[in-house]
């Protein structure tokens, strides 16, 4: 009797179940009650503020004493690698290059609105 491997190899296809196919990613930037900025990544955005509002089991320790969040700027990526890789770059700016950042959003989300 054959197993079912947990991961898909080279030589066996990714299947519908495959997080990294079936999910979109986000990396993303909360605005903390002390003003501070969080950079996260994601698969679902308004729960993960949930989280870290406390609302949810799950939240990040740095965000459970500085609630309420806000969420300030997400960004949609291929897969969780590129996510994780998009954050390392997000928390390696300054804060003002982040603030940057944000309000650079919010006027594109405005223009949707």
């Amino acid at each position: 009797m054959t197993q079912a491997r947990k991961y898909p190899t080279a030589n066996q296809p990714a299947t519908s179940c495959d997080r990294s196919v079936s999910s979109a990613w986000y990396v993303y930037m909360v605005l903390c009650a002390d003003s501070t900025l969080y950079a996260g990544v994601t698969t679902h955005l308004q729960r993960r503020v949930d989280q870290h509002n406390g609302e949810l089991a799950g939240g990040a320790r740095y965000t459970r004493a500085r609630q309420p969040v806000k969420l300030v700027w997400w960004k949609k990526c291929l897969n969780r690698s590129s996510a994780q890789q998009e954050e390392a770059a997000v928390r390696r700016l300054s804060r003002g290059q982040k603030w940057a950042l944000v309000e650079a959003f919010d006027r594109a989300t405005a223009n949707d609105r």
